[in-house]
């Protein structure tokens, strides 16, 4: 899939209020800090697309993209980041929540996750509640520039040998790195052929 346009549509914390076209979307949702903006600037090849920041916590709304005007690309606000108030945190749960609960039009969700670490409790507890939520969903390990090809088997390893203790299978995943735009074209291959199985002329 080559991306001809990306154009942001509109953020809020009211599911109410996303967009009313029927248009397939994936939503891409994770830990503060783990590199989700500049992952989506690099899949739509726009530089300040989503808004990056070095402090964690920037997004705290649901933003919705138009891609090629036939599918959104959505981006939710990351999670577990503790400078965030219990009160902003109850509100980011609650919306991201609804959102999953009530987005008739979500193709699949995409976790990303920080190669560089161990498999982290709030990630699977995260991936957990998708799954018994009946979500459909792909893990994005992010960052793989940082680390040497063994270490990026091993983690990943880790992760499959977890997931494997209550999972008949590992999730679908993806091996990204923004920086060097690792992975890009097996994204959006797979968002591709999602696509591919329904109709994009609906509004």
């Amino acid at each position: 899939m080559k991306i001809k346009s990306a154009e942001f549509v509109v953020s809020n914390s009211d599911v109410a209020k996303c967009p009313k076209s029927r248009l397939p979307e994936y939503a891409f949702i994770g830990r503060s800090n783990v590199g989700k903006s500049s992952l989506i600037n690099m899949l739509t090849s726009r530089k300040s697309l989503a808004k990056t920041s070095g402090k964690p916590g920037k997004t705290q709304l649901i933003n919705h993209f138009l891609i090629n005007k036939n599918w959104h690309l959505v981006d939710l606000p990351g999670y577990g980041y503790a400078r965030v108030s219990k009160s902003s945190k109850k509100v980011f749960q609650k919306f991201i929540t609804q959102y999953f609960g009530l987005r008739e039009q979500l193709v699949t969700a995409f976790v990303l996750v920080d190669i560089r670490h161990t498999p982290q409790p709030i990630d699977l507890e995260f991936m957990q509640w998708l799954g018994e939520n009946g979500i459909p969903f792909s893990i994005i390990f992010t960052k793989a520039d940082k680390l040497k090809p063994n270490a990026i088997t091993k983690h990943i390893e880790d992760y499959k040998t977890i997931l494997l203790e209550t999972w008949e299978d590992m999730p679908n995943h993806f091996i990204t790195s923004s920086s060097k735009s690792i992975g890009k074209d097996d994204v959006l291959e797979y968002i591709d052929e999602l696509n591919g199985n329904m109709d994009l002329n609906q509004n």
